[in-house]
């Protein structure tokens, strides 16, 4: 009796294995996830700077692939892409985060004067609305509040004493990540060459996932970049114009809210009506001018910018983007929300290119 119920235990193992294992080329590329996975998961606190490197050195071949493809020698091409990226880099570090930085730290200055106002204005609530509200629950709300804002204050002093180890990660990744970068575009061949032999020889399918993943990703960030520079560019323009504070520091934060889908658009509101009611205040127009314009800025995002800029991109439900940011961001923190719908569309690829047990031999048709 034993050994039939080993027999039927077997029995059940092979057919469990074979549903998800269904052929050899199933078995390398989950091998090859397993494998990535771990090696990203439990080495992401030593490599980042040489992952961030992968990952711009993989934006940045595609622009050395179309300087490729108008019969320009690769050389030259890396060269002039990655001139452009240094150029890039600069203006982002000595020209607008200095603005940003200057903006965020006036701002946070003001945050005491803010306080006041706010205060000011809610504990007007009891005088107009006395069947909701109280002022001793006013009184109490607003302790919680100041309590919570001075420990919030004495984190940020902490974070400060440890602005030495902060700025030897910055040094790190300022110096090595583009120096990495150009000798991943540049030694391209060698190093995928080098990678190669230690994959899998039957990896057919574990290409076909890669080239739909490249397509998707390639369609994706190029959109995303697009967005993030035309909403930044408007944002800074409108408030400019209209004679908001802050207005650099708020258009980063409009081109920035894209990253994270649904729910950046949502936190980003509460910085530009906040300044614009501490500015103006509700009575004045030019409150509900800026309520106009950023309802009309985020209403082109939607209705015009991600049709034209993603119609061949990555198509995810809005629950598995959510469901990706959460996961990814719990893993890797920033960047893995950053890389959330990249890695998400990872995903997707492989339980689409996945073969089916009901498929007729499998293994030739990859």
């Amino acid at each position: 009796m034993t050994i039939q119920n080993q027999i039927i235990d077997s029995r059940f193992l092979r057919r469990y294995v074979k549903r998800f294992l269904p052929n050899s080329q199933a078995v390398a590329l989950a091998v090859i996830l397993i494998v990535s996975f771990v090696l990203i998961y439990s080495l992401s606190d030593l490599l980042m700077p040489v992952f961030v490197a992968i990952v711009l050195a993989y934006l940045l071949e595609g622009l050395v692939g179309k300087a490729e493809s108008m019969r320009m020698p690769r050389l030259s091409a890396v060269y002039l892409v990655f001139s452009v990226f240094m150029a890039c880099l600069g203006f982002l570090l000595f020209y607008l985060i200095p603005i940003v930085s200057q903006q965020a730290v006036e701002l946070i200055q003001h945050i005491p004067e803010i306080i006041h106002s706010a205060e000011n204005e809610i504990m007007r609530l009891p005088e107009m609305y006395p069947q909701l509200i109280s002022e001793i629950k006013i009184q109490q709300i607003m302790y919680a509040v100041q309590k919570e804002l001075l420990t919030y204050g004495q984190n940020m002093l902490s974070l400060s004493a440890a602005s030495v180890v902060g700025l030897v990660s910055i040094m790190i990744y300022v110096f090595l990540v583009p120096m990495m970068v150009f000798f991943f575009l540049k030694d391209k061949q060698v190093l995928v060459s080098w990678f190669l032999q230690f994959m899998p020889r039957d990896r057919h399918l574990t290409v076909r996932v890669w080239e739909e993943v490249d397509v998707q990703i390639g369609n994706y960030v190029r959109g995303k970049f697009a967005e993030v520079f035309i909403l930044l560019a408007v944002s800074y323009v409108t408030y400019a114009a209209m004679g908001l504070n802050y207005a650099m520091l708020l258009a980063v934060l409009m081109g920035l809210q894209v990253i994270i889908p649904y729910i950046g658009a949502t936190l980003v509101t509460f910085p530009v009506l906040g300044v614009a009611y501490f500015q103006w205040g509700l009575g004045g127009d030019e409150f509900m001018y800026i309520v106009i314009a950023y309802s009309i800025i985020q209403m082109l995002d939607g209705v015009v910018l991600v049709p034209v800029l993603f119609s061949e991109a990555v198509n995810l439900h809005a629950i598995s983007i959510i469901i990706a940011i959460l996961f990814f961001g719990g893993l890797w923190g920033f960047w893995g929300v950053f890389l959330a719908i990249p890695l998400a569309t990872v995903v997707k690829a492989v339980l689409t290119a996945w073969p089916r047990i009901g498929d007729e031999n499998p293994d030739a048709c990859y």
